[in-house]
């Protein structure tokens, strides 16, 4: 057998879980920061203010939300959002990651970092 890194097992196991839990989702809501962030809507609420993310824009926001302080491997990200035989590519997704800083700006708790070599971390401070 093939060794393994336990980041890309944990990834593919939350995936899976992810889309057996898929209909729990339907009004699932979770909190980011001070943002709302309602899962099948693909709304992003702040003090009030919805922004209607896009469906990649929605995943990527799901993919953080979960994993808030964690990195969430690049290419993990890619073949879970975009597919295996896409042909997005890394800067495809960094588009993407763009748009939710923005998104995300109203908030100085949160920021999006890029963890070179790795991915990107959604890091929430409390302080």
């Amino acid at each position: 057998t093939k060794p393994f890194d336990s980041e890309v097992l944990l990834f593919k196991i939350k995936a899976i879980l992810r889309r057996k839990s898929i209909s729990q989702e339907d009004e699932q809501e979770l909190q980011v920061g001070e943002y709302k962030y309602h899962v099948s809507r693909r709304l992003l609420n702040y003090n009030g203010e919805e922004q209607k993310l896009s469906p990649k824009e929605g995943a990527l926001m799901h993919l953080f939300a979960q994993n808030i302080n964690q990195v969430v491997n690049r290419d993990l990200a890619l073949r879970e959002i975009w597919g295996e035989s896409s042909y997005f590519t890394t800067r495809s997704m960094d588009v993407y990651i763009t748009k939710l800083r923005k998104y995300l700006k109203d908030d100085p708790s949160l920021y999006i970092e890029n963890v070179h070599g790795s991915g990107y971390i959604l890091h929430h401070t409390t302080e």
